[in-house]
């Protein structure tokens, strides 16, 4: 199934450091980004959820 990513820059912006974070931090776990990736965009909390879905869905987490 293939997730569409919404119009929110801070979505694309997390996804895209989380993406980066990943390379640089492997030993992170999906929900400590995501609850990073919260504070650091200001995510609400629909947001989040979303980031989470998304995460399982590309990285099979």
């Amino acid at each position: 199934m293939t997730t569409i990513i919404p119009e929110s820059d801070s979505i694309k912006k997390a996804i895209k450091w989380i993406s980066d974070e990943k390379k640089y931090n492997p030993g992170k776990t999906n929900e400590q980004l995501i609850n990073e990736a919260g504070i650091k965009f200001d995510l609400s909390p629909s947001e989040a959820e979303f980031l989470g879905r998304f995460l399982k869905e590309n990285n099979g987490d």
